[in-house]
């Protein structure tokens, strides 16, 4: 009976689970028609656009070479009326001279004659019916203004739509996750020598599998990309998984999307938690500040959180919805100036980063179980490890744990690095800066550990969804492929 409950409720979840992909396919499905929909409406504008462009430069050029046209008209008529003008007069003065030297043939007198004759004669010398061309100064024809558009009415008929370059195949195995970076490289499917670059797209999310449409945070871009691989670098990892795709362009139009492909962005992700904080502390997120005034106002700040803030991811494991572990207990208080996180780690290996304020007085940063004492300060107790810095009057640092204290003698860095190896029984703390080791501790956790802070004069900013880096996770087997464990790095759990 219950292995066939077991085996119904497997199937029941593999049902739920396909129609949870089916929904978020149909969705899918209809967001691609839409965009269907208002691509090709906008297509079709541009398509207008474009050919009312080609439209108004033909009419600008046909205006243009009528008016050439017509300027040719006017010149030719113009210079064929003067030299028809021209022509009239010669022919009006030709024939009086004519009509003189008829009526001069009649003439019976020899002297006047002949002086008739010279006077015709002198006159015929000077007419410009003798002077003027009588071969037309310009043609007739207009020839040389005509156009022949057969070459460019090929052009047009020739006349496609734009080559698309195909989409880009993203690969998977070639993609790299470490560093809170991510290297994304893809390829084309087949040579495109006239690809100019390429787009990248991504987004978070909290779903494996196809990116969903509904319930998604909107997709960052990267365009201008000349190779086709891509790295982007200090990532916060605050969701369990990364969508990308990318795009091919050319100089005119971008192709169509990649195949979205989904990386897995695995880190420990907490903030601090409000409702643990000393009445000393002033908490927002990942940022706590000592407050004299003894939390006033702060009352404000915590309802507003607790009153905004969802219910938790259900492999998270979150202190503040757990008052049964609180017990009656809201706060630290005495001189616990401290401050948990939200989130225990429970397994695996995690990395976290802590930056101080430059004037900061003393502050402590290192993990606890959870039931650390109202009282308790950090490293006083069996359940509490830690390093402390304290610059009141001069600098001391050290390594704390169950009230026993060993000194480094190393420089205290700017920002501290948190590396918790649950389930291989570490703690370490690193120089984040330059990844040196400062120290170490070695046990074997028996319960979940809580990030812990403790501050007092000052304010720590706390930086998760952070990667183990690979310097740490290089220094960590070195440091575990030594035989046995130094001193040193050691205070006895």
């Amino acid at each position: 009976m219950d292995e066939q409950r077991e085996t119904l409720q497997r199937i029941v979840s593999t049902l739920a689970n396909k129609n949870d992909e089916i929904h978020n396919f149909i969705d899918m499905l209809n967001h691609t028609i839409r965009n269907v929909q208002v691509n090709s409406s906008n297509a079709i504008s541009e398509l207008d656009e474009e050919f009312d462009g080609l439209y108004s430069i033909l009419d600008e050029m046909k205006g243009s070479m009528s008016s050439t046209i017509q300027q040719e008209e006017a010149r030719k008529i113009q210079a064929l009326q003067d030299q028809l003008s021209q022509c009239s007069n010669a022919l009006e003065s030709s024939e009086e001279l004519l009509e003189l030297a008829a009526q001069s043939l009649d003439i019976k007198d020899p002297v006047e004659f002949l002086k008739a004759a010279r006077q015709i004669k002198d006159r015929v010398t000077m007419a410009s019916a003798f002077r003027i061309s009588l071969k037309p100064k310009v043609s007739d024809s207009m020839t040389h203004l005509m156009v022949d558009f057969a070459l460019e009415r090929r052009m047009l008929q020739a006349v496609k739509f734009l080559p698309v370059p195909k989409a880009p195949e993203i690969d998977p195995a070639a993609c790299l996750v470490a560093d809170n970076c991510i290297t994304v490289s893809w390829r084309m499917p087949e040579e495109d020598s006239r690809i100019d670059h390429f787009v990248l797209e991504y987004r978070k999310t909290n779903f494996d599998g196809l990116p969903r449409v509904k319930d998604e945070q909107r997709w960052e871009m990267i365009d201008y990309i000349k190779a086709t691989e891509y790295m982007l670098s200090g990532l916060k990892f605050d969701t369990k998984y990364m969508n990308f795709r990318v795009q091919a362009c050319n100089k005119a139009v971008a192709g169509e999307y990649s195949d979205p492909v989904t990386l897995e962005t695995k880190a420990f992700v907490f903030s601090l938690d409000s409702t643990s904080s000393h009445l000393n502390l002033k908490v927002e997120d990942t940022y706590v500040e000592w407050d004299p005034t003894g939390g006033k106002g702060q009352e404000k700040i915590k309802g507003k959180e607790n009153k905004s803030s969802g219910a938790p991811s259900p492999k998270r494991t979150s202190v503040s919805t757990r008052s049964s572990v609180r017990g009656s207990r809201d706060r630290f208080t005495g001189e616990s100036y401290t401050v948990l996180g939200d989130t225990a780690v429970e397994s695996g290996q995690h990395y976290w980063e802590v930056r101080a304020q430059k004037d900061c007085k003393s502050y402590s940063v290192g993990v606890t179980y959870r039931n650390l004492g109202k009282f308790d300060q950090l490293g006083r107790t069996n359940s509490s490890w830690c390093i402390h810095i304290n610059n009141w009057l001069q600098t001391t640092f050290s390594a704390k744990h169950n009230n026993k204290t060993k000194t480094l003698d190393v420089p205290v860095p700017d920002r501290i690095g948190v590396y918790c190896d649950f389930d291989g029984g570490q703690l370490a703390f690193y120089n984040a800066n330059s990844k040196e080791l400062l120290h170490t501790f070695r046990t074997k956790f028996t319960q979940p550990l809580l990030p812990g802070f403790m501050i007092w004069c000052g304010g720590l900013t706390v930086s998760a969804g952070l990667q183990v880096p690979s310097a740490v996770k290089t220094l960590q087997r070195s440091e575990n492929g030594l035989s046995g464990s130094t001193s040193s790095l050691n205070i006895i759990a």
